[in-house]
This record gives structure tokens, C-alpha cells and sequence, in this order.
């Protein structure tokens, strides 16, 4: 099967299938916000922007991984990214590694800077592909084909496991991750697939001399259950369908290390969750499946209107805790255990 058509099934799948987690949360209802009764702040005064590999943000969201790579993601991505330009949020691609099979859909790619020339765009592939990689020309070329602002390299053991094109050797990629961040002339952002990133592996990677991690946490897309619908014997896959660290506590795991600066994607749902995962330690939070569902019922609209919803939600959060900008999330005592 061609990686193209293996990408139309994983769009196709998580559009019309339930591929949630099933008995996991992404943990984030586990701790909630102090209400202050008198914030002492206007609302409209409150500033929730923040700073992203050198470009603003009207706030600290990105639109994490969705596609690329197939007929139909040109369109996806065009979406995407001038939602992202009008809102000023970050975007990801989906995985970039189509393109070392043919150019055939390169403009699903490419689109994407052409609609949204000013915001922090990541780009995408999949640590199977840098091991045992001297020369990193390849992927230098996928960071200029998009003119993108980091190259995210995502580790997706489990789905490499259960998917029946998958692969499973995966030594060698903590050597070839700290070869590509001092090869690359960007930000290597390392991402999870939804199963969260231990305490232990953050450290490995913050040694190499990775900074940007995003911790991608069970709750949210399961890819043991999307591969579950590929398998011609799934049982497997339903085993591991809610395999994972939450995100909520992958986040908290990682935030004591001081080279890395976190993104927590995997089940975000909302503004509260996004202010949630910031005071948890997080520069920004990331989602991929609520916008891909605004997306397949409402196209443009729906999804510009979705992110003002997440917008004024996380700006309603920083009023009724008293603070004026998202840093002032990360101080002592706003959040309480349940």
C-alpha cells in the first residue's frame, strides 16, 4: 500500500469512526482552577498572547499534526492554515514522509505557507525515518519546501507496532535525534502520538540537545484504535486501544526540566483545558481531532469560529483566576487536586 492511500485511511477513519481513548482521560479533570472572586483586571485588558519560534501568537494554541499527502489534504490544509493566519495560532503538518515516495502531492504541503505567510509552522516525519541518516539533506529539504519554523520529529512506537506496514526497530533514534538537532538549521520539536512521554525520556532528549517537546498524552486521538480499523486481525490493537501516559501527568512529569519548552497536545478539548495544560508547565497546547471534526461539518467558518470559542474561553480563564497574561497561570496555588 502506497503511504498516500495509508493517509486517506487514518483522515478517513478518524472522521467517521470513534477512535477516542475509551476508559482514559487525558487527566486534566483531576486538578481545576482557584476562582478569584475579585480579579481586580478588566477583561478586555487581559493580554493572552504569547511568543512562538520568533513569531506572536493571539494566544498559546497550535493546530497539531492532521495530514498532508493525499488527494483530498490539499484542501484540509488550505483551511487550516489561513484559520491559523486569521486567528494567528501555530500550526503542524501532518507527517511529510509521502514525499520521499513521490512529488505527486507536494502542493498539499506547500499550500499551507502560501495561506498563512506569518505564523510558526512545523513541520513533520517520523523518527523511523532519521535512523541511520549521515546526511540530513532530506529533511533540510522538507523544512525549506514549507519554509517551516521547526521540524517536528514524532515517536509513534505503539502505531509503528500495530499498524501492518509498521516498523519496529527503532535503536538508534535517540543517536540520530541529537545528530538532526545539530544538523538542521531549526528547532527540532520531538512529539508523542498519544501516549505521553515519561520524566526518564524527557531527560534522555533534553541531554541531546532537544528543547522543544511536545508530550502528545493518552485521552485524546488513540492511534492503537484507528490502526485497530486497518488490521485484518485487530485484536491486538483493541488491546492496546487506551495505552498511554495522560497528558496531564506526562506535563507534569516533564515541566521540572528547564532546557525543554513543552507543548501539551492528547485530548485537549477546549480553552480551559489549553489554560490548564499552560499552567501545568506548557508553552502551548496543541489539538488535531476537534478541529478535524469542526472541519468535516462547518469547513472555514466553522473552524475560524472554533478557535475565537477556545480564544475567549482561555481569556475567561485569566480573568476569573486574576491574571492579566498566560504567565501569570504558572504561579503557586492557582490550581487545586480533586
Amino acid at each position: 500500500m502506497t503511504i498516500s492511500r495509508r493517509k486517506q485511511e487514518h483522515i478517513d477513519i478518524a472522521s467517521n469512526r470513534r477512535i477516542r481513548f475509551r476508559r482514559k482521560t487525558n487527566g486534566f479533570e483531576k486538578v481545576d482552577f482557584v476562582h478569584c472572586a475579585l480579579p481586580e483586571l478588566n477583561l478586555s485588558d487581559i493580554e493572552t498572547g504569547v511568543s512562538f519560534l520568533g513569531r506572536e501568537l493571539a494566544f498559546p494554541l497550535m493546530i497539531t499534526a492532521i495530514t498532508g499527502g493525499f488527494p483530498g489534504a490539499r484542501k484540509i490544509n488550505a483551511d487550516l492554515a489561513e484559520t491559523c493566519q486569521t486567528e494567528r495560532i501555530a500550526l503542524g503538518l501532518g507527517s511529510q514522509r509521502q514525499l520521499f515516495e513521490n512529488d505527486r502531492y507536494v502542493e498539499s504541503y506547500r499550500i499551507v505557507r502560501q495561506k498563512a505567510p506569518d505564523i510558526p509552522l512545523v513541520g513533520n516525519i517520523g523518527a523511523a525515518e532519521i535512523i541511520g541518516h549521515r546526511d540530513f539533506s532530506p529533511f533540510r529539504r522538507l523544512v525549506d519546501l514549507i519554509e517551516a519554523d521547526a521540524l517536528a520529529v514524532h515517536l509513534n512506537a505503539l502505531q509503528e507496532r500495530l499498524q501492518p506496514e509498521g516498523g519496529t526497530d527503532f535503536r538508534g533514534v535517540l543517536d540520530a535525534l541529537g545528530r538532526l538537532v545539530r544538523d538542521i538549521p531549526v528547532p527540532v520539536i520531538v512529539k508523542e502520538t498519544g501516549c505521553g512521554v515519561s520524566r526518564e525520556t524527557a531527560q534522555r532528549l533534553a541531554d541531546i540537545g532537544v528543547r522543544f517537546l511536545d508530550v502528545a498524552g493518552a485521552g485524546g486521538t488513540s492511534w492503537a484504535g484507528i490502526e485497530s480499523f486497518r488490521s485484518p486481525d485487530n485484536r491486538l490493537a483493541r488491546e492496546f486501544w487506551d495505552w498511554g501516559i495522560p497528558t496531564a501527568f506526562s506535563l507534569r512529569m516533564a515541566s521540572d526540566i528547564p532546557e525543554l519548552t513543552l507543548i501539551a497536545s492528547g485530548g485537549l478539548e477546549n480553552g480551559i483545558d489549553l489554560a490548564k495544560a499552560v499552567a501545568l508547565g506548557a508553552r502551548l497546547g496543541g489539538a488535531a481531532l476537534p478541529f478535524l471534526g469542526v472541519w468535516r461539518r462547518k469547513k472555514l467558518d466553522g473552524l475560524i469560529s472554533e478557535v475565537r470559542t477556545w480564544k475567549e474561553a482561555f481569556r475567561t480563564v485569566l480573568w476569573l483566576t486574576g491574571s492579566a497574561s498566560p504567565s501569570g497561570l504558572r504561579r503557586e496555588h492557582i490550581l487545586y487536586e480533586i
